[in-house]
């Protein structure tokens, strides 16, 4: 069912969880974590496994606390993002430079730029569900040069 936007035209709901979700890559961006408890639901669920975090709420916002502690200027940059009813698919680019400790990889001082893929399923304007992928194998290569 259409919604009214800010300028009085109709959005589809499908565009609107669109819209939740570039907010939520913007805001954690700018290190505002509080994004978390306004577009994720309080019964959330992570599909995607995060070593030591929880599949829910609290683990999404320790994960995104975790790269923006990790990595100084952590940038979520949507690259494409589309909507299929109550699902919306955001190909993300990742990027910062590594001052601290990573999943026990010590700081190295170098950037990162690193691809992610992200489906949230959206109830009632916010995010009840996600999966996920990181390119975690290219970020491992540009933090500790292996592989190369």
């Amino acid at each position: 069912m259409p919604a009214p936007s800010s300028k009085g035209r109709l959005i589809s709901m499908s565009e609107e969880n669109k819209t939740v979700a570039r907010h939520l890559y913007q805001r954690v961006s700018e290190g505002d974590l509080d994004v978390v408890d306004e577009v994720i639901s309080d019964d959330f669920v992570e599909h995607e496994e995060m070593p030591g975090l929880e599949p829910n709420k609290a683990g999404i916002r320790q994960m995104f606390k975790m790269f923006i502690n990790a990595f100084e200027g952590a940038k979520f940059e949507v690259d494409d993002i589309i909507d299929e009813g109550d699902k919306v698919f955001a190909l993300v680019r990742l990027t910062g430079v590594h001052r601290a400790d990573f999943m026990g990889v010590p700081p190295s001082g170098r950037a990162i730029d690193v691809g992610v893929a992200d489906s949230f399923r959206f109830a009632d304007g916010q995010a009840v569900e996600h999966w996920g992928v990181i390119d975690t194998g290219a970020m491992m290569r540009q933090l500790a040069r292996i592989c190369q």
